[in-house]
């Protein structure tokens, strides 16, 4: 069974830093990608970032230059730094991650339970 588990998040003002960590924990063989989804009330589930297991990112564009993903292979944990957030930053954010748990199985997507992030105006 593998868990992810978030924490962070929380209520900022309009300008201010935030900062979402995740961890995965349960029978992993290997990680692949990890990244932060997020979801606004009454809108669509968008990928906000991602990071490989060799460090490379990808952003979408309305976040790019505030926000920055990280993560610790060793620990296999993830971390989204979020600075000059704005109000249309306002959803719960979901931990993702594609891996293994057998070196025979299939990757397979594996989420969190969603964390609320809200910027005030």
């Amino acid at each position: 069974q593998v868990q992810l588990v978030e924490s962070g998040g929380g209520l900022v003002q309009t300008g201010g830093s935030l900062r979402v960590s995740c961890a995965a924990s349960g029978s992993i063989f290997s990680i692949d990608v990890m990244g932060w989804y997020r979801q606004a009330p009454g809108k669509q589930r968008e990928l906000v970032a991602t990071i490989t297991s060799s460090g490379k990112t990808t952003y979408i564009d309305s976040v790019k230059g505030r926000f920055f993903i990280s993560r610790d292979n060793a620990k296999n944990t993830v971390d989204l730094q979020m600075n000059s957030l704005k109000p249309e930053d306002t959803a719960v954010y979901y931990c993702y991650t594609n891996l293994k748990i057998h070196r025979s199985l299939p990757q397979r997507d594996y989420w969190g339970q969603g964390t609320q992030v809200t910027v005030s105006s």
